[in-house]
């Protein structure tokens, strides 16, 4: 089998689940990483036994490569997917695509220009609940889908965001809670209802005055379909960390999953987590089947590591997609969707009204799509 050769952009914590994948999988071999800070680079070079370096450009130069993977800061993502893409080097990108509309569209022109795949990673669409899910709903077995409901609850701390100093902060992380810990959730939501139409939504920053970002949001959304649905997201409730997500059809049939439990997951730190389970099943004559999916997930959680495994699924099908020439399963077109989601958070809040689908990039505004024109309530708390 080819062996396509990889390189990591970005030797943070979740660089080294790419690493370890590109490694471990029959049709990659890691061959060079970088970072700007060469101290960085040096300790995954050290690691992986590969050459590091603090330029991209001789990185490029010294090796051969054919994939990378950004794992840098959100908004650093575009220009790392342009670069790579001028080079005819194929890029998979962690979450989001994108901070804002803007960068989305450069990386998406910037790959389909130099003939090159795209690809975000959104390992939860492999979750065995998720995928369960998915064959229901392409399988007619609730009717239409017509109502949604997605949440997730959970909790971070200052040491969470004193860990790198990118964290909390609209320049560096792009947002919060919606743009980094549950853009995996918004992910399925638009991929299990289809297009939005319209959403109108509130964030606020109700209860972290030391960092700049939103730590809940929440929004109601009517689909291209006619379905409606919502979305609630928090970091603001400790100690508890859950999320789910639960369809339910025009035949009274419902279908949900819980992606997330257990403590929240930080990348290259969480050593245990909840598995993924469907929680929720009352599909015509399969109602009896939800006690035995949820003991075979739990006891296949025990003999791989979740953490892991789900992101190499992903990698293998990007690999695959461009040995076989053929779309990823999330393409960057796929994966605008979910910054469309948030950025129409912020713009709703900001307009104080609906939000109509699709969004374009603004131009002309420097209030980045409404999140430095509002000022947050645990801010207006600390200044009385």
């Amino acid at each position: 089998m080819k062996k396509l050769k990889a390189a990591i952009v970005g030797c943070g914590k979740v660089g080294e689940t790419h690493a370890e994948a590109y490694q471990t999988l029959p049709s990659s071999e890691l061959v060079s990483v970088f970072d700007i800070s060469i101290e960085r680079a040096s300790k995954y070079g050290k690691k992986f036994n590969v050459p590091a370096f603090e330029d991209f450009d001789e990185m490029i130069k010294a090796t051969d490569i054919e994939v990378i993977s950004i794992c840098t800061p959100h908004p650093l993502h575009a220009e790392y997917i342009s670069r790579a893409a001028e080079h005819g080097i194929h890029v998979l990108t962690e979450k989001p695509l994108a901070s804002d509309l803007e960068d989305c569209d450069a990386a998406i022109t910037s790959c389909k220009n130099n003939n090159v795949k795209l690809s975000v990673i959104s390992q939860r669409r492999f979750y065995k609940p998720v995928v369960r899910m998915i064959e229901a709903m392409k399988n007619g077995r609730i009717g239409e889908p017509i109502l949604a409901n997605m949440i997730v609850m959970g909790w971070r701390d200052e040491a969470y965001y004193e860990m790198d100093e990118w964290r909390g902060k609209w320049q560096s992380e792009g947002g919060g809670v919606m743009v980094n810990q549950t853009i995996h959730q918004l992910d399925l939501l638009q991929w299990f209802m289809g297009s939005v139409d319209e959403l109108f939504g509130y964030w606020d920053n109700f209860n972290h005055p030391y960092i700049e970002v939103e730590d809940s949001a929440v929004a109601i959304m009517r689909f291209k379909s006619g379905a409606i649905g919502q979305f609630f997201v928090s970091n603001s409730q400790k100690p508890g960390f859950y999320g789910k997500i639960h369809i339910h059809g025009s035949n009274g049939a419902s279908i949900g999953a819980q992606t997330e439990g257990g403590s929240p997951f930080v990348a290259g730190l969480s050593t245990e987590v909840d598995p993924p389970i469907n929680d929720l099943w009352t599909v015509p004559g399969e109602e009896k089947l939800l006690k035995n999916w949820q003991n075979e997930d739990r006891k296949f959680a025990s003999e791989v590591d979740t953490m892991t495994y789900y992101h190499q699924l992903q990698i293998s099908d990007f690999l695959n997609a461009i040995m076989e020439n053929r779309d990823p399963l999330v393409t960057g077109e796929e994966a605008r969707k979910s910054v469309e989601l948030f950025t129409a958070v912020y713009r709703s809040q900001r307009d104080r009204q609906p939000i109509r689908f699709p969004l374009r990039a603004e131009e002309g505004r420097e209030d980045y799509d409404g999140r430095l024109s509002y000022i947050p309530f645990s801010y207006r708390e600390s200044e009385a």
